[in-house]
């Protein structure tokens, strides 16, 4: 955090100082930085990650004198940004999750037994967690991603997608039905 700034400032001190200081914009990155680039590297992956969470930043820069603090934080406002940007490669996200699927459990790695255990059902899960995943709307895929990677509230990511609150449950519902339907079909053949 530069020395200008410190963490007790609220977004809205911090939005208005970076309007008439533009070089305090590092307060904004230095903030929520790594909670962007880790919502991003949870949907796509690491290099990917690096890439938009830069181009986040670049847009809300670019974007400063837009933002409005009556709608809310800057936290969800962030990862609305983030979120569009995913958009953009949602094509080849659904083609990740899909590759993945086909994918079988990597052959386990001795060790500890706990992690022996915890390993095991995780690349055993991790196909058809895939599987169910692709199988989502856009919709629902950002929602549940919002709530599960980035840890959002509802309030947040109703923020960060333009959507009523309402939505956002009747969506993190349908997904999460969803995935558990695919989940319990896929352990019924195993």
């Amino acid at each position: 955090m530069s020395a200008e700034v410190s963490e007790q400032v609220t977004d809205a001190e911090l939005v208005a100082r970076y309007r008439r200081d533009p070089h305090l914009f590092t307060a904004v990155h230095d903030r929520y930085y790594r909670d962007i680039y880790l919502y991003v590297a949870g949907r796509l992956d690491t290099q990917i990650a690096e890439d938009l969470a830069a181009e986040t930043f670049l847009l809300a820069f670019d974007r400063r004198d837009r933002y409005d603090p009556e709608r809310g934080d800057l936290r969800p406002w962030l990862f609305g940004i983030a979120t569009n940007l995913i958009a953009r490669h949602r094509r080849k996200e659904t083609r990740h999750y899909k590759a993945l699927a086909k994918l079988g459990p990597e052959p386990v790695v001795e060790g500890h037994e706990d992690r022996v255990v915890t390993t095991v059902a995780a690349e055993r899960m991790q196909p058809y967690l895939a599987r169910a995943l692709a199988a989502l709307s856009g919709g629902e895929r950002d929602v549940l991603l919002l709530v599960a990677l980035g840890q959002l509230s509802y309030d947040e990511v109703a923020q960060a997608l333009g959507i009523a609150v309402g939505t956002v449950g009747s969506r993190l519902s349908r997904a999460r039905s969803k995935i558990l339907a695919l989940v319990d079909k896929e352990n019924a053949r195993g």
